[in-house]
């Protein structure tokens, strides 16, 4: 499989498989919106897009970054997601990172948003997509954000070797700048939990797919066959 890892401002043509990886929180946060039941979720240019969403859509559930502010209904935190019920709900998510790296890529054939939660997923749903260039969008400060950059890495390796350990990958998110600044309380709207939430490997056993639904960026869980009769790319 051949590989590119990019930050979102690199990305100079429209890669025919993307990979949005941002660990700490936005596509941590999404999986777990899903396994709490919410059936959608619409990624947002700018709040005001997403306020506008919510406006026109008063049953959808409004999430951002940073602490709560009027007009959003949640913060972008998984420690503080896990005990709502989102039943059959849309959730509109706008994030400083990985939204903006999924809308970068919205014209991909394939888009996938991606974490530690939901790496095995991905990996197998890559595995599928033999002999085609996958690049991994590395959204975080700039590109340079290393927990995201080790997730990529940790499922570009997992899609050809299986039985990749994720010890050193799951090491380096740990000890990255985000990690602290969430540990430390320099982020706001976070849960004490949260870092150890994002570092969670294969909690959930569904990829999770992007695609331009009318004007809007819509993310969907994927379930994943089981691996039995797979073939490494």
């Amino acid at each position: 499989m051949d590989t590119r890892f990019l930050g979102t401002a690199d990305l100079v043509e429209t890669p025919s498989v993307a990979v949005v990886v941002d660990v700490m929180r936005a596509f941590t946060v999404a999986a777990w919106a899903f396994a709490q039941g919410a059936e959608k979720i619409v990624l947002a240019g700018s709040l005001d897009e997403a306020l506008a969403l919510k406006a026109r859509h008063p049953d959808w559930v409004a999430l951002k970054d940073g602490p709560p502010a009027p007009g959003f209904d949640a913060v972008n935190s998984p420690g503080l997601l896990r005990s709502v019920d989102l039943g059959g709900r849309t959730v509109v998510q706008k994030t400083t990172a990985g939204t903006v790296g999924a809308l970068a890529v919205k014209e991909a054939p394939l888009v996938l948003c991606a974490g530690f939660v939901v790496a095995e997923a991905t990996a197998r749903l890559l595995r599928t997509r033999k002999g085609d260039g996958v690049t991994f969008v590395v959204t975080g400060d700039d590109g340079r954000a290393d927990e995201d950059l080790a997730c990529a890495q940790y499922i570009a390796r997992r899609v050809t070797e299986a039985g990749t350990d994720a010890a050193e990958f799951l090491r380096r998110a740990a000890g990255s700048r985000a990690a602290a600044e969430l540990a430390q309380g320099v982020r706001q709207g976070a849960h004490p939990d949260d870092v150890a939430l994002c570092l969670e490997v294969d909690r959930f056993p569904f990829a999770m797919v992007a695609t331009l639904e009318g004007s809007l960026m819509v993310l969907r869980p994927h379930a994943m066959p089981s691996p039995a009769g797979e073939e490494p790319v």
